[in-house]
């Protein structure tokens, strides 16, 4: 009962930031699982699923104040999905200190890029809808569904920044793709590999469910409440979090 309400807790934290700035679940869940005993392909396996109820916890609160273009939604999913069978394969055959450290790395500059712009994201303006545009934010789309197939700390939140800098979404709308599209689709289909390919902690699951959904869903409520500019600071605050945490973890 101990584990499980620790599990539980941290699942809640971990969920309801992720599900308030657009990402980063994985840099309180995937550690705690790891410090618990979980061998790391287990542990992956074991958060992924997890993180499938993230997405439907936050969907259930956004799927009734917003308008996602499904048109968008199946573009997103058709070039990121190939991406994260594909880095789900891969994680477990390779060592991947470098990885993380570059991912560390990239993750800190998302928060300091974000930081000194401080217009942005504040107002949708679409852009990038041309072919070519469609075309490049499709292939970084790609590299990024790797990374979260691959290494799931923080992935989300170059989703988020990436369709707020090259789309022209606003934060509180970037969220709510990234919450919908990683959250349930992205991490499901790793968790399919993953779960194929390793072992998943069945016991443990039930507590990182309930925390997941519960996160999930009051982390999109506060999104949507309390609009962009709070959804703006709390992805800053986590991608530095995790930025900084990948580096920690890759020496």
């Amino acid at each position: 009962m101990v584990e499980q309400l620790l599990l539980f807790i941290i699942s809640l934290v971990a969920n309801l930031l992720s599900a308030l700035a657009g990402g980063g679940a994985g840099l309180l869940q995937l550690p705690a699982l790891l410090f618990l005993g979980l061998p790391f392909g287990v542990a992956l396996a074991t958060h992924k699923v997890a993180s499938v109820f993230l997405g439907l916890g936050a969907t259930a609160r956004h799927w009734r104040s917003s308008t996602l273009d499904w048109r968008f939604s199946l573009f997103i999913l058709a070039c990121g999905l190939p991406g994260v069978v594909l880095g789900a394969s891969l994680i477990l055959q390779f060592d991947d200190r470098l990885a993380t450290l570059a991912l560390g790395i990239l993750t800190l500059g998302l928060g300091i890029y974000s930081f000194l712009q401080p217009q942005l994201g504040q107002v949708k303006t679409e852009q990038n809808r041309t072919l070519t545009g469609l075309v490049v934010g499709g292939a970084v789309i790609l590299l990024i569904g790797v990374l979260n197939g691959s290494l799931t700390s923080g992935t989300g939140l170059f989703v988020t920044l990436w369709l707020v800098r090259w789309f022209g979404l606003d934060y509180k709308t970037a969220v709510a793709y990234t919450l919908v599209l990683v959250g349930i689709f992205w991490n499901g289909s790793g968790a399919i590999t993953l779960g194929l390919l390793s072992e998943i902690q069945w016991s443990w699951l039930p507590a990182l469910i309930l925390g997941s959904l519960i996160g999930g869903y009051l982390g999109a409520h506060l999104a949507i409440v309390k609009g962009n500019k709070l959804v703006k600071r709390a992805f800053e605050v986590l991608t530095v979090l995790v930025g900084l945490a990948l580096i920690v973890k890759a020496f």
